[in-house]
């Protein structure tokens, strides 16, 4: 009762103030003459009615460059330009006593002989000798230097896109692009391993971007790209997109070292009377679930088994009838390759109440977590 008493009172006040605003400003002439802000006053029957907000420019979506990168040649991006941590070597052909070494310091610099400190954050080897000559040749006649890579920085890159652990990654000197997506985990059953980005900041800000195919190189057998990344770089993985996949062997990149080593399938079976998770390798197929499985063919008939697959693009749940003994021996028609959050429904009447389920959903699934919170349900109840 005492605060409703004394919030009232304090309201009570200020309205009265600003209300006596505007005639203390006419009654004094020396507060007309000074540019004071008006306090609005608003009676109880004005209706407030802001104007709304235009923005000229939109506001572009989180994650995009600032500006679009551009296409650059293998050599251009072979180039390596100096940074915090890494080693240089230089030697002065006519004047060895000058030869030193020295790593880039915190700064950006480096500390030459006569010259004192010069800047090399973001160089190139052949920008630093320019840089070392002409500070010596204050100095010395003719100076003529040789610099070269003592030591190199370690590489922190953004992994992202169809990796099984997206995230920012420290890795060695000199680390190529195959052995940085083992680091992440590999790439998702969903990866397009032909059109895999990279992008790196210049100095200048600009952003360039090179392709990179690693499908090819598995499919025909030949030589990986030996594409180095270097310190800032970012890598997207991309996703396969509807329609592009016809000469996509999805199984060869499932067996390859560039994938994600497991998959999880869930079954649901009553045996179990719950689903249960089975962790396979990737590449598996629907016998070798099977073979996980186990299930007993007295109380189980096989032949009668549901692979129920979500759809990321239509956002729904993809039932597929498999005849399990087929598949035992030997229709390769029966034994489908199998991919990650797979979920195999074990029995006639089980894969009966599931289809009478899903025809009250009228509504695609969100995103996989929502299928995969479906199944917990429903096996619930």
């Amino acid at each position: 009762m005492k605060i409703s008493y004394i919030l009232h009172s304090t309201f009570l006040i200020l309205h009265s103030s600003f209300s006596l605003l505007p005639s203390i400003a006419l009654a004094n002439p020396e507060v007309q003459h000074k540019n004071y802000a008006q306090v609005p006053v608003f009676s109880s029957d004005e209706t407030f009615n802001p104007e709304p907000l235009e923005f000229n420019n939109s506001i572009p979506p989180l994650g995009y460059p600032e500006e679009p990168p551009r296409s650059s040649s293998p050599s251009e991006f072979d180039i390596y330009r100096l940074g915090i941590g890494d080693s240089i070597q230089v030697q002065l052909i006519n004047f060895p006593n000058l030869n030193f070494q020295d790593d880039v310091d915190l700064g950006g610099d480096i500390l030459v002989p006569l010259v004192g400190k010069i800047p090399v954050l973001g160089l190139t080897l052949e920008q630093v000798q320019q840089k070392i000559e002409a500070g010596l040749n204050e100095f010395v006649v003719n100076p003529e230097a040789v610099v070269a890579l003592a030591g190199l920085r370690p590489a922190k890159v953004t992994l992202t896109g169809e990796v099984f652990q997206p995230g920012y990654y420290t890795l060695p000197p000199g680390t190529i692009l195959s052995q940085a997506l083992q680091e992440a985990g590999g790439t998702t059953t969903e990866a397009d391993l032909r059109t895999i980005v990279i992008r790196r900041r210049l100095p200048d800000n600009s952003i360039i971007e090179q392709q990179v195919d690693l499908f090819s190189a598995l499919q025909n057998g030949t030589s990986v790209p030996d594409l180095r990344l270097q310190d800032g770089d970012s890598v997207i993985v991309l996703k396969v997109e509807v329609g592009t996949d016809y000469d996509y062997d999805r199984r060869l990149i499932s067996r390859s070292n560039v994938s994600q080593p497991e998959i999880t399938v869930r079954v649901l079976s009553y045996a179990n009377e719950r689903i249960g998770n089975v962790n396979l390798p990737n590449g598996s197929t629907f016998v070798d679930a099977l073979t996980a499985i186990a299930p007993n063919p007295d109380g189980v008939k096989i032949n009668a088994i549901a692979l129920v697959r979500f759809d990321p693009e239509t956002g729904r749940a993809v039932t597929q009838q498999l005849d399990g003994k087929a598949a035992l021996t030997g229709d390769l028609s029966q034994d489908v390759p199998l991919q990650n959050n797979d979920v195999i429904i074990v029995g006639r009447n089980l894969i009966g109440r599931f289809n009478f389920v899903l025809n009250f959903i009228t509504q695609p699934f969100a995103n996989i977590f929502s299928f995969i919170r479906f199944f917990e349900v429903f096996n619930g109840n």
